[in-house]
């Protein structure tokens, strides 16, 4: 019997490419809970939270990280070991009393030959100052189609993480390879579990 492929669901006005909006210049967490599950939607609040604590310009690739890893079990479950996920949250603990401050003073890009519609509409010329970084934004970016791919209409965590560890030359990325974690290595692990279930029918 033939099932139909689910659709891929809508991405959210600041998030979908268009002409006429510039896409995350300035996306408040209001338009974009209903995107991510409420778990994820605590995260990205908590990163908000963690930037402005810390006198941060924007939210970066980093507070995702710190908020996913210190809130999110699925996340957690992703790292090798709960010695390895210690490792990364002192490193990311340690950004505003002296790891990570040489990060005010500058904006977070993403890899030039990744930028994904999110990230150019943050860095376009003459648009309002983005509260994320052009890194993070393409990372939200990134996790809502991964959720899009999927048939589902809000994006998890582990979505997220898959997203933040996609761009090299991210500060996300940068915090797991200082903490001595593979970058790719979670992404991997979610990958395998998703494909569980599919392999058990």
């Amino acid at each position: 019997m033939h099932h139909p492929v689910p659709r891929p669901q809508p991405l959210p006005p600041s998030v979908a490419p268009s002409a006429e909006h510039a896409p995350f210049t300035s996306p408040s967490l209001a338009a974009v809970a209903p995107f991510l599950t409420p778990s994820l939607a605590t995260v990205v609040s908590g990163a908000r939270r963690r930037a402005l604590r810390d006198g941060d310009r924007q939210i970066d690739t980093a507070h995702l990280l710190h908020s996913l890893v210190e809130s999110d079990p699925e996340v957690g479950a992703a790292f090798e070991s709960g010695h390895q996920l210690a490792r990364v949250l002192g490193y990311l603990v340690q950004r505003s009393i002296g790891y990570g401050l040489r990060w005010q003073r500058a904006e977070e890009g993403a890899a030039a030959r990744r930028l994904l519609p999110a990230a150019r509409g943050a860095e376009s010329p003459g648009a309002r100052p983005s509260p994320w970084s052009p890194a993070a934004a393409a990372a939200l970016e990134r996790a809502f189609r991964r959720a899009a791919e999927r048939g589902e209409p809000q994006a998890r965590g582990v979505d997220l993480l898959v997203a933040l560890t996609a761009d090299p030359e991210s500060r996300a990325v940068e915090v797991l390879r200082r903490a001595g974690v593979d970058p790719t290595a979670p992404a991997a692990r979610i990958a395998a579990s998703e494909e569980e279930p599919s392999q058990q029918v």
